[in-house]
C-alpha cells in the first residue's frame, strides 16, 4: 500500500485537493491528510463544504465521498509532531501539497518547518522522496519564481494547476480531473481520468 502525505492549504482550487484524495483512496493508497485552517475556509467558500475540526467527524465526512474504497485515511493536526510525516525515520512514499499557497511554498523553499505541513515537506526533501507542489496563482512574481526554482533545484516537482483543454472538458470536473491525472501520474498511481495523448487518435 503506497503511503502518500496530502496537504491541503488555503489556496484557491480546493476541488483539486479533494478530488485527488478521492482518487488516492479509490486506488487503495494510505493517505496521511494535513489540512490548514485557511483550507477549511476555502472549502466552505468554494464548495459550500464544511470541514469539521474534529478528526473523527472529518474522517467520516470524507469517507462518505468514496464509499467502498480500499485505502486508509489518517488525519493529523497542524502541530501534531508525533505524526509519522514529521520524521525522516518514517517518511511517506511521496507528498503532495494541493492546492499550495505561495506562503506555504515559500516556507518550504526556505526550510522553515514551523508546522507539521512544512516539516513533512522538509522531510521529503532531505530524504529525497517525491514532493509535488500544486500552486494555484497567477501571475507569478519574481519572488514566486525564485522560490519555485529553489524547490526544483532541491528535488521538488512544481506542477501548477494549469489545465489543458485538448480533451474538450464539458464540465468543471473535467478541468479538475486534468490536473489530478497529472498528479497521479507523477505519483505512479494508476488513473483512468484522462486518455493518454495519442491513444485512440483519429
Amino acid at each position: 500500500m503506497q503511503r502518500i502525505t496530502l496537504a491541503l492549504t488555503g489556496a484557491s482550487g480546493m476541488a483539486y485537493g479533494l478530488r485527488l484524495l478521492d482518487c488516492l483512496l479509490l486506488a487503495g493508497c494510505s493517505v496521511d491528510l494535513l489540512i490548514s485552517r485557511a483550507a477549511r475556509i476555502v472549502a466552505r467558500q468554494e464548495l459550500d463544504l464544511a470541514l469539521p475540526a474534529d478528526v473523527d467527524a472529518l474522517a467520516a465526512l470524507l469517507a462518505v465521498r468514496v464509499p467502498g474504497h480500499t485505502g486508509r485515511l489518517a488525519i493529523y493536526g497542524h502541530e501534531e509532531w508525533f505524526a509519522p510525516a514529521a520524521s525522516g525515520s518514517n517518511p511517506a512514499d511521496a507528498m503532495v501539497v494541493c492546492p499550495c499557497t505561495m506562503g506555504t511554498l515559500a516556507a518550504i523553499a526556505h526550510g522553515h518547518a514551523d508546522n507539521l505541513m512544512e516539516r513533512a515537506a522538509d522531510v521529503m526533501l532531505k530524504e529525497r522522496r517525491p514532493l509535488i507542489l500544486v500552486p494555484r496563482e497567477t501571475p507569478f512574481s519574481l519572488i514566486h519564481l525564485r522560490n519555485m526554482t529553489a524547490l526544483a533545484e532541491a528535488g521538488a516537482t512544481i506542477l501548477p494547476a494549469n489545465p489543458g483543454f485538448y480533451h474538450r472538458p464539458q464540465t468543471v470536473d473535467g478541468v479538475v480531473d486534468f490536473i489530478v491525472a497529472r498528479v497521479l501520474d507523477q505519483l505512479g498511481v494508476a488513473q483512468t481520468l484522462m486518455p493518454r495523448w495519442g491513444d485512440n487518435a483519429e
